[in-house]
């Protein structure tokens, strides 16, 4: 419980500078237009405390924990606590926050980058003629693992497992669009696998002062990488890594969605419960000014 209060009062603390930033926004952006805003019983930063949460505690069905556990056990962190249909109705609210809170938190460049993507399947493959929730939204797209219906997320993480920018596309876009949407920021040597080979997008990457470092096929020309970038390469699987936890223990892919707006709250809540955790998998790299040091 001493958790939830610090995680509470991390996410209240941030609500106080945000919302009015947020109200303020979207009155400039409505004009004179009237906006309904109806009060609310429980505070946005209670509801986004609630979403994390279920993530921090590696939950895998939000009714049985909100039910179970948020208005069983915890009674006096969230006393004025919303009927689970009227609180599911209002997750929306927390995907700004939530997006906004992630900006806070994520990890600074370090020179040392690996990007990479992966699936986030909304269905079962022969459920995709019968879905409905993601029409005209996801689309099907391969990877290693095989055909999928959903989307990519794509992501670049510094050499501590820090994330450092993320985007989610529809699963058929191509890895290289999705990696220059977020490349703005990054400096230094960014590692990556043979989906990002390419002249043109080398070049692009080049002019953003970004070196990429990718092993050739078979058929290419073989380059020579020095024994440092050769190491880090065989390390590049700390992505897959990231991943794996982003999805089997903060689980932001599942195919019970019921609507966009959720999705959208389930993975930001996901990511940010990760960014959270204090352990995170590294690549133990030496510090040049400091020999002694390890990262």
């Amino acid at each position: 419980m001493d958790k939830t209060t610090e995680l509470f009062c991390l996410i209240d603390d941030f609500c106080q500078q945000f919302e009015p930033l947020l109200e303020q926004r979207l009155l400039n952006e409505g004009g004179d237009k009237r906006r309904r805003n109806r009060e609310c019983a429980m505070a946005l930063s209670e509801m986004t405390t609630i979403a994390v949460l279920f993530h921090m505690m590696r939950g895998r069905q939000f009714k049985e924990f909100y039910r179970g556990i948020v208005c069983r056990f915890m009674t006096s962190e969230f006393p004025r606590r919303l009927s689970y249909t009227r609180f599911v109705a209002l997750m929306p609210r927390c995907a700004v926050v939530l997006a906004a809170l992630f900006e806070t938190l994520k990890g600074t460049c370090t020179g040392l980058s690996i990007a990479d993507a992966t699936p986030l399947a909304v269905c079962h493959n022969l459920r995709i003629k019968r879905h409905r929730v993601f029409k005209d939204i996801a689309q099907r797209g391969k990877s290693s693992t095989g055909w999928f219906y959903g989307f990519k997320l794509h992501a670049v993480i510094n050499h501590r497992g820090e994330l450092l920018a993320i985007k989610v596309t529809p699963g058929n876009v191509d890895d290289r669009k999705g990696l220059l949407a977020i490349a703005s920021g990054l400096f230094g040597t960014l590692y990556a696998d043979k989906g990002y080979i390419g002249k043109e997008f080398s070049q692009k990457m080049k002019d953003k002062g970004i070196d990429l470092v990718t092993r050739v096929r078979k058929n290419m020309k073989e380059v020579m990488h020095s024994e440092f970038d050769q190491a880090l390469l065989r390390k590049r699987s700390l992505v897959e890594t990231v991943f794996d936890e982003l999805k089997n223990l903060c689980q932001i892919e599942h195919t019970r969605h019921r609507s966009p707006m959720n999705f959208a709250v389930n993975l930001m809540a996901g990511i940010v419960a990760y960014c959270l955790q204090p352990v995170k998998p590294c690549i133990a790299v030496w510090d040049s000014r400091d020999p002694l040091a390890v990262n």
